[in-house]
């Protein structure tokens, strides 16, 4: 019973797989065919777009630079001398008034020696008293000769007076003519070692006008090399300082940016003519300062490929608050803003143009790729010059999810059309909640 049981079950599993297959393959007609693959229906992609058109634009390029004073000032010893006063306080970083005296040297042997010149000034005046009186005798004495010898000359003619009489008359004139001449010349003498007295005391009062060295204006000291009772030789540096009424920076910009700007900027525009700012980013916000460009730098870095162009803020001092506004120092690392007129242009995402080409929504609603021309670049912004017209709808989702041919389903991104129109101002834009449309802008922290 065992053996036939066993039999049965063997002959069960080999019949049952047939017949389920000769049933599937009766009943096979019957069955629904599946749908062909070009019959699936896709739902468009949904793609975030912005409508191009023209927005107010004002074009910037950004650089870096190094502060430096526009003045520089060395307190230079002009005298010798033991130094007897000094400005208080007078320390490297603190800040010297215009007139204030900062250095006094000893000057008394200086005056010594200008009271011996007056001194020898005052007995040449006496001296010259002396002389003119003799030469009042003299001159009087030398006509008188004259007149006698006047007289014994016509008597000689007339043969009453000899001619040894009329030489020794003549005699007497010369002598009295020479004397006469003597205390002239001597006159002409003291007013000569007057002069040479004039000129030397002349030079002392200078040098003992040196004495006091003062602040030739507002300055902040940066290097003190003297001190009260040193003695200091002729062209010691004793101080180092450095102007506070106005800063310079070097920064330098991309050879490639400061044109396009200039272009931007008009006609004929020069690099003096563009705006300025200087920026200095601070815990919570940037600290933001006017400037004005001075010149164009004519070194290019060679490394770089970048051209210095110099700004220039005025009384940096003046605008420092404590804690908000640091004041404007030696070697401080900045950025620099350069900006032209505000103008209407064509602004786009940077990201959204990759290798000059552009992904813009067709009339019939799948993606195209265009050719796209930058003119110019301003941070994140690109201004287009050709390849977008106004209407156009440019594709701003990640590109990697984006593909030409595809049909779309386009969304206005008013968040990033908002986030667009702060930035072309120079402002930024506050995040859009969803469905509440364009972001609200706000003043850039300043």
């Amino acid at each position: 019973m065992a053996t036939v049981g066993l039999v049965m079950r063997r002959a069960l599993m080999v019949a049952v797989p047939v017949a389920l297959g000769v049933a599937g393959i009766f009943f096979a007609g019957n069955l629904r065919k599946l749908p062909e693959p070009g019959a699936v229906s896709r739902p468009p992609t949904l793609v975030r777009v912005i409508t191009v058109a023209p927005i107010a634009l004002i074009p910037r390029v950004t650089g870096y630079g190094s502060v430096a004073p526009v003045r520089e000032w060395r307190a230079v010893a002009r005298i010798e001398g033991a130094i007897t006063e000094v400005a208080k306080p007078l320390a490297p970083g603190d800040i010297v008034k215009q007139g204030s005296l900062v250095f006094r040297i000893d000057d008394s042997d200086m005056k010594l020696t200008l009271a011996g010149v007056d001194a020898q000034i005052a007995a040449s005046s006496i001296k010259d008293d002396t002389v003119r009186t003799s030469l009042a005798l003299a001159q009087s004495d030398l006509d008188l000769v004259r007149a006698d010898l006047e007289r014994q000359t016509r008597l000689n003619t007339q043969g009453v007076v000899t001619q040894a009489a009329l030489d020794a008359t003549q005699r007497q004139e010369l002598t009295a003519r020479t004397k006469v001449t003597e205390l002239n010349n001597q006159l002409a003498l003291n007013a000569a070692e007057r002069d040479v007295l004039a000129t030397q005391r002349a030079g002392l009062e200078r040098s003992i006008g040196f004495a006091d060295i003062r602040a030739p204006y507002d300055l902040r000291v940066s290097d003190l090399s003297a001190d009260i009772g040193q003695y200091v030789n002729r062209g010691q540096v004793l101080l180092t300082g450095e102007g506070v009424d106005a800063a310079d920076i070097s920064a330098q910009f991309p050879i490639g940016r400061i044109g396009p700007l200039l272009r931007l900027a008009g006609e004929n525009a020069a690099v003096t003519k563009l705006k300025a700012q200087v920026k200095l980013p601070a815990p919570g916000h940037v600290v933001v300062w006017p400037a004005k460009v001075e010149r164009m730098g004519d070194a290019i870095d060679e490394r770089t490929q970048s051209a210095p162009v110099v700004v220039r803020v005025t009384d940096p001092q003046a605008q420092s608050v404590a804690g908000e506004r640091p004041p404007l120092r030696r070697n401080m690392f900045v950025e620099v803003e350069l900006s032209a007129p505000k103008q209407q242009a064509l602004v786009v995402p940077a990201e959204a143009v990759q290798n000059g080409m552009a992904l813009v929504i067709s009339a019939e609603g799948t993606l195209e790729k265009r050719p796209v021309v930058i003119g110019f670049t301003s941070g994140d912004l690109a201004v287009v010059s050709k390849g977008l017209s106004p209407g156009d709808k440019l594709v701003v989702t990640d590109p990697s999810i984006a593909v030409p041919g595809m049909a779309v389903k386009p969304v206005e991104d008013e968040a990033r059309k908002a986030q667009i129109a702060a930035e072309a101002l120079g402002q930024t834009a506050a995040v859009a909640k969803p469905g509440s449309g364009a972001g609200k802008s706000k003043e850039a922290a300043q």
